[in-house]
């Protein structure tokens, strides 16, 4: 059968690095920054992880430093942006050049090697089997046996949703991202907020960089995020920057790139199944645009 638990399995482990960058990036959404550095901040974390669990033998040290030094390199959009406004836009597409060449520059220094570097000493993320459903047919073997940042990203979604909708620091920073005059007017610093969603962001994009590398797979290569970034940008317009929102778009791309797989395995050519993933962030973008400009009224902007 096409459509099986093991599939599912596949679904759920693409969607956790799109998944918290996403949320990441809804976050700065709402706070008015257009995020667009995802994918440089992913990647980011994906070569810290990898670096730091192989020198230290620890996988989740390296998820730690990997969460923070993809906020440090958050900092770049956030002083750039909020300090010295500068375009987002501009910023967020250096950053992602910028940690193509930089991590590919660090790779050759750090390991001798070019492309990829895979070593059996590399230490991944553990499994966690969850009592009680394991055993359950099909929901078993798709929900348990993910790395511990998997269930995470899960949790991450309601909390983002609480945390903006019914938390006063959430209220603040969607206010910030409205009317940042106005919030000023109340005692709420717009530029500190604007840090915040930032760093917050970077923290996520850290650790979806970490999943990707150390759960999804045990290696690092140039440029490995392969536009997942850039999905989850998708998924945070899709989403309408809302975690649940995030959350549904995130696990349409997901299952794309499972089915993509899944398809490869049947003996269809390897370039059109790697295609899945975009062509339904194509596909998606389109019907949602076209849905959006027949509920606009006429003689308003879209």
């Amino acid at each position: 059968m096409f459509l099986d638990s093991d599939l599912l399995f596949s679904a759920l482990r693409a969607l956790t690095p799109i998944l918290l960058a996403a949320l990441g990036g809804a976050i700065c959404e709402r706070a008015g920054v257009f995020m667009i550095g995802l994918e440089g901040m992913m990647l980011m974390g994906c070569f810290t992880a990898v670096t730091v669990s192989w020198f230290s033998g620890s996988p989740w040290l390296g998820v730690l430093v990997a969460a923070l030094a993809a906020a440090a390199y958050s900092l770049i959009l956030a002083v750039g942006t909020v300090t010295l406004k500068g375009d987002a836009v501009v910023l967020g597409v250096a950053m992602n050049l910028l940690a193509v060449g930089l991590t590919g520059f660090l790779l050759r220094t750090t390991f001798g090697v070019q492309g990829t570097f895979d070593d059996p000493a590399l230490a991944g993320l553990g499994t966690v089997h969850l009592p009680g459903i394991a055993s359950v047919p099909f929901v078993g073997p798709a929900l348990s046996g993910h790395s511990a940042l998997v269930y995470f990203s899960w949790i991450a979604v309601p909390v983002a949703a609480v945390l903006l909708f019914r938390h006063p620091w959430g209220l603040r920073l969607r206010g910030v991202g409205e009317t940042p005059d106005a919030a000023a007017t109340l005692g709420v610093s717009p530029a500190r907020y604007k840090y915040a969603a930032i760093l917050v962001s970077g923290v996520l994009c850290g650790l979806a960089g970490a999943q990707l590398a150390l759960g999804n797979v045990t290696l690092f290569s140039e440029n490995m995020t392969a536009g997942r970034g850039w999905i989850a940008v998708v998924a945070v317009m899709l989403g309408r920057a809302a975690p649940v929102g995030v959350l549904l778009a995130g696990l349409l791309f997901g299952i794309a790139e499972a089915a993509g797989f899944r398809l490869q395995g049947l003996g269809l050519p390897q370039q059109a199944t790697d295609a899945a993933p975009y062509a339904v962030t194509l596909v998606a973008l389109f019907l949602t645009t076209a849905k959006r400009r027949r509920r606009t009224p006429a003689g308003a902007s879209a």
